[in-house]
């Protein structure tokens, strides 16, 4: 069946990128959304700012504790650029 929805502009633009990026149709991720809907599910809560930041910096204490040794990678790339440079 089709049926035609006036959705916001913004809001379209925001799910059109997002399908995209997901390789996804605007279609697909809409007939999705109608069936967790029929389903009962309910949306998840807005994620807990404090909480988000303190797993990042976790993640990020992580990665530079598995880092392998030598130098850091801003100065191998400032190596490059500069060899890159014009004299």
């Amino acid at each position: 069946m089709k049926a035609t929805i006036d959705i916001p502009d913004e809001l379209y633009r925001q799910v059109k990128a997002r399908s995209a990026l997901q390789g996804r149709a605007v279609r697909e991720v809409t007939v999705e959304l109608y069936e967790r809907w029929l389903a009962g599910e309910t949306a998840t809560a807005a994620p807990d700012p404090e909480r988000w930041l303190k797993d990042w910096l976790n993640d990020a204490d992580t990665a530079v504790r598995a880092a392998p040794a030598g130098p850091p990678a801003r100065s191998e790339l400032q190596k490059d650029r500069s060899r890159l440079d014009p004299a």
